[in-house]
């Protein structure tokens, strides 16, 4: 019996709520993925609540859960690594160690390095030190790259309005020639009203990736947004498709929770469910 698909997935977790990997986690277990989740952070809840309990994990902590991850093989197992948010330097410096070891003891893992640090409301969320291992340390390993406009303009110094600003971006990102580029979430000089677009750029072509622009922005889209592509890719998608498969899903967790009038993003509706759950069926 072949074995599923084996993702790392290091990122934050909360008690409450959808962002890191309490919105990856289960899309891609869905899907029929196996998942072994690392937290960088745990916390309480998202920032946009009055209180915040939890923290960041201890170095000595995170650097003991990472040990463990190596000690029953996981890095030579996985098929994927999938990084998002990081809260602490040290555990950042951790994280590109993991990776390059991973990478070197394993030619066919391929690297999602989401850059979680930043949006156009809050600017950056994460302290520059953070933000310059991303760009500096684990950006260049990564296979595919998800940054949103905010983050690959503060990355790159280069302001993103246009494809030809995009395609001069991803050469001053500093990732592999063969390496994918995702830009999520934008909004181009020749976007269609009403719309925002997913944007691919790759050694081999460009591809655009259009569709609704809904009326609500919930922590965690991104991470969600992650999640389902890996989901898509591991379940033997092609990249564009993933893509597509991956906003098609994170519109309807929006749209379902718009209509529960919920804060969060959510996971439980049935035709959600349904679809990931195909995803996996072989």
């Amino acid at each position: 019996m072949k074995r599923p698909p084996f993702v790392i997935s290091i990122q934050s977790q909360v008690v409450f709520g959808h962002v890191g990997n309490s919105a990856a986690l289960f899309p891609m277990q869905a899907a029929g993925l196996e998942v072994a989740a690392i937290p960088t952070v745990i916390f309480s809840n998202t920032p946009d609540y009055p209180t915040l309990r939890g923290r960041a994990l201890p170095p000595e902590f995170f650097s003991d859960l990472l040990q463990g991850a190596r000690e029953r093989g996981l890095p030579e197992r996985a098929d994927y690594i999938l990084t998002g948010y990081i809260g602490s330097l040290d555990v950042a410096e951790m994280v590109a160690d993991f990776v390059a070891e991973a990478k070197a003891a394993n030619p066919r893992l391929r690297y999602i390095c989401d850059p979680v640090m930043g949006d156009e409301g809050p600017g950056l969320y994460v302290p520059e030190t953070i933000a310059g291992v991303m760009r500096d340390r684990l950006l260049p390993m990564a296979d595919i790259a998800t940054p949103n406009p905010f983050e690959l303009a503060w990355l790159t110094g280069q302001q993103i309005h246009t494809l030809v600003d995009l395609q001069a971006a991803r050469e001053a990102l500093h990732i592999a020639p063969e390496a994918h580029l995702i830009a999520t979430g934008c909004v181009l000089d020749d976007t269609g009203p009403g719309q925002l677009e997913t944007v691919l750029l790759g050694p081999e072509a460009l591809s655009r990736h259009p569709t609704k622009r809904l009326p609500i922005a919930l922590p965690g889209t991104g991470d969600l947004f992650a999640g389902l592509v890996v989901a898509g890719i591991g379940r033997g998608l092609a990249l564009p498709r993933a893509i597509e498969n991956a906003q098609t899903l994170t519109a309807r967790a929006l749209s379902y929770a718009e209509a529960l009038g919920a804060g969060e993003v959510v996971l439980s509706e049935p035709a959600f469910r349904r679809a990931l759950f195909s995803l996996g069926s072989d």
